[in-house]
């Protein structure tokens, strides 16, 4: 059966309290590689949100110690968060408000090739979906109900905390990077719970 800690979230101060008080804290970044590289927390560990999935019994099974699940805003750590303490690990917080928070703090990042976040890229196709329905309408009747699908989709994705265009724009060349070696993160995932022992 599965156990919840107490805070399922920590801000920025706590989280920096926590890694430097203590070795042993995952930082695991379920970002796309293409926001990774644009800029992390050194010591992060990429693991996507699409691969943990597939890889939940292997985490919960390795994992030693607390892990800081990280991405742009907190909406995809969350949901990686609800997967790991649904598969057993109970040692799993959420950096409130992300990366974001973390710039916004001021606290130290490694910074590569700038890239746009994933939220930033689905605020730009929907909204150009939706004015190009609207301006569309004014030569083809009819148009406007592709920006009202657009629309809903984004309601839905608000009530529900997941975001279905997100996730197709996850896979486009442009977000993935490079490739993310998965079993090295996992191997990383495993050293605190060896270095115990």
């Amino acid at each position: 059966m599965a156990t919840t800690p107490l805070s399922s979230d920590v801000d920025v101060t706590t989280a920096r309290a926590m890694i430097a008080s203590n070795p042993d804290v995952l930082l695991v970044d379920v970002r796309t590689p293409g926001e990774f590289d644009s800029a992390h927390i050194d010591g992060a560990i990429n693991l996507p949100l699409d691969q943990i999935g597939s890889r939940l019994r292997r985490i919960v099974a390795d994992a030693g110690g607390t892990m800081v699940l990280i991405c742009q805003s907190g909406n995809r750590a969350g949901q990686a968060r609800e997967k790991l303490c649904g598969a057993g690990l109970a040692d799993a917080v959420v950096l409130n408000g992300g990366m974001n928070a973390w710039i916004a703090a001021g606290a130290p990042v490694v910074r590569g090739k700038q890239k746009w976040s994933l939220e930033r890229q689905v605020r730009l196709v929907a909204g150009g979906i939706v004015l190009t329905s609207i301006v569309a309408d004014l030569w083809l009747p009819g148009a406007r109900f592709v920006g009202a699908f657009v629309g809903g989709g984004l309601v839905f994705a608000s009530l529900t905390d997941t975001c279905a265009m997100g996730m197709m724009l996850a896979r486009l060349p442009y977000n993935r990077g490079r490739d993310v070696n998965v079993d090295e993160a996992m191997a990383c995932i495993r050293r605190p719970a060896r270095s115990r022992a």
